[in-house]
């Protein structure tokens, strides 16, 4: 067996807030609540574990989560944002407002969940397609 990225835990205020969110925007259904996990899975079986934080922890790591998509969840997703009002950049440093990038011939943009990660929609890889 090749070695394979099977899940990841997400920190989160409110886990069933949080999946929702990242479920609505990404159109995904929201998972199986398992102990204090709610679980998101995309389409590689890749799984995101929505867990709440202790208390006793006063701010939360933002982490960063890209996710390439196809064009038609792109403009899915950007409509989303769009229709909620979400801040969103061109660029990881939030210099350029309002809009998308264009990067290796395809689009990107970034924006922030309910918890402050940072999360990047891109319809083409780094580097773009290898041939």
């Amino acid at each position: 067996m090749s070695i394979q990225f099977d899940h990841t835990i997400v920190g989160c205020r409110d886990n069933r807030v949080s999946a929702e969110f990242w479920a609505d925007i990404l159109g995904l259904r929201v998972g199986q609540e398992w102990g204090p996990f709610i679980e998101l899975r995309m389409s590689n079986g890749v799984k995101f574990d929505f867990a709440v934080v202790p208390a006793d922890i006063s701010e939360i790591q933002p982490q960063h989560y890209a996710f390439l998509v196809s064009e038609a969840e792109f403009d899915a997703a950007y409509a989303k944002i769009q229709r909620y009002g979400l801040e969103h950049w061109a660029d990881p440093r939030q210099q350029a407002p309002g809009e998308i990038n264009h990067n290796d011939g395809g689009r990107g943009v970034y924006f922030l969940d309910p918890n402050g990660h940072f999360m990047e929609l891109i319809t083409v890889p780094y580097g773009g397609w290898r041939e």
